[in-house]
């Protein structure tokens, strides 16, 4: 008995690392859906856009190839696509667009010293505690069969395997543009573009999952809302990690600046929040449970719920630049 403590607590440690190392990696990255849009919008570019994705395949091949040893826990089912879908997936869009940042956004925000992002988990919750009082909709029911990825035959292991082991060598030993240029100055060029950052994002969160089961940081306040989580010491615990790791990420980059805070930002994170609760519920699932869990094991509710959220944005920031257009007024960052 005292055994199986040891390696619990053991492989719970190992995991608030790795999730630690992705609260790092999503600061560093600057990782955000909004962040991704605009610059879709603005410069007709899917370069960030492309790396959320990235982080998407990496658990896709993490999952087969823990499947075919043996080691993967069970994970989450899926839900049924339905109105319900779109309508979470928007309104995900429509919050993230008002808070200035996705829950991933928020976390790097927070970790560059943004104090009122902090309001954002909290508007999260009350999201989530209040979304019958502004939709009447009954519960998605779940899929009655397993995610097609875990069903998936040997040689797409070997594929994803080798795709893995590629992108690993060209991070690790690509060369820098001068021979001169020191190692701390490669590292900050190189190893946190978007596509480096959502690859380690997606890796750690993998090992968070073999580790320590499925979870997403808004799924633990979903849960709360609701009166659900189970393991709640340590799903705190990883939640705790995954900030402290941006906080770390912030700090040693030099980016941490801390800010004042005004009743309007208080209010524009509190009320983006909310809505990502509404839409969270209503999927279910937030951008960071969608890339990260849904999209991988090939859910479509995941794919329908995400990419809705994502037109939502474009539209909004296509929307406040139309206006700002013609009140002759420069763009909002």
């Amino acid at each position: 008995m005292a055994m199986s403590m040891m390696l619990t607590a053991l492989a719970l440690l190992s995991a608030a690392i790795a999730v630690g190392i992705m609260g790092f990696a999503i600061q560093r990255g600057a990782t955000c859906t909004v962040a991704a849009v605009d610059e879709v919008v603005s410069n007709g570019s899917y370069r960030r856009l492309a790396s959320i994705l990235e982080a998407s395949l990496w658990v896709v091949g993490g999952l087969l190839i823990a499947q075919a040893l043996g080691v993967l826990g069970k994970m989450p089912g899926g839900y049924a696509v339905s109105y319900l879908t779109v309508l979470g997936g928007a309104l995900l869009g429509l919050g993230a667009y008002v808070n200035r940042a996705c829950v991933f956004g928020a976390i790097a925000r927070l970790g560059s010293g943004e104090w009122a992002y902090a309001v954002t988990p909290l508007g999260f919750y009350v999201g989530c505690l209040s979304v019958g009082y502004v939709v009447t909709a009954s519960v998605q029911p779940n899929l009655p069969y397993d995610s097609p990825v875990l069903q998936a035959s040997t040689w797409i292991v070997l594929v994803f395997g080798a795709l893995m082991l590629w992108r690993l060598f060209g991070m690790l030993v690509g060369a820098p543009q001068s021979r001169t240029q020191r190692w701390h100055e490669r590292l900050a060029l190189r190893v946190w573009s978007p596509h480096v950052a959502t690859t380690v994002i997606g890796i750690t969160f993998l090992f968070s999952i073999l580790l320590a089961g499925a979870w997403a940081y808004t799924d633990v306040l979903a849960q709360l809302a609701r009166g659900m989580a189970s393991d709640l010491a340590a799903r705190s615990l990883l939640l705790g990690a995954l900030f402290v790791g941006a906080l770390a990420g912030g700090w040693t980059a030099g980016r941490f600046r801390s800010t004042r805070i005004s009743l309007g930002q208080l209010a524009r994170c509190f009320v983006g929040g909310m809505m990502m609760g509404w839409g969270s519920l209503l999927i279910p699932g937030s951008n960071d449970g969608l890339i990260l869990i849904g999209m991988p094991l090939l859910w479509p509710y995941a794919w329908v719920a995400f990419f809705t959220m994502c037109i939502a944005i474009g539209f909004a920031l296509l929307g406040e630049r139309t206006l700002q257009r013609y009140a002759g007024k420069p763009g909002v960052e």
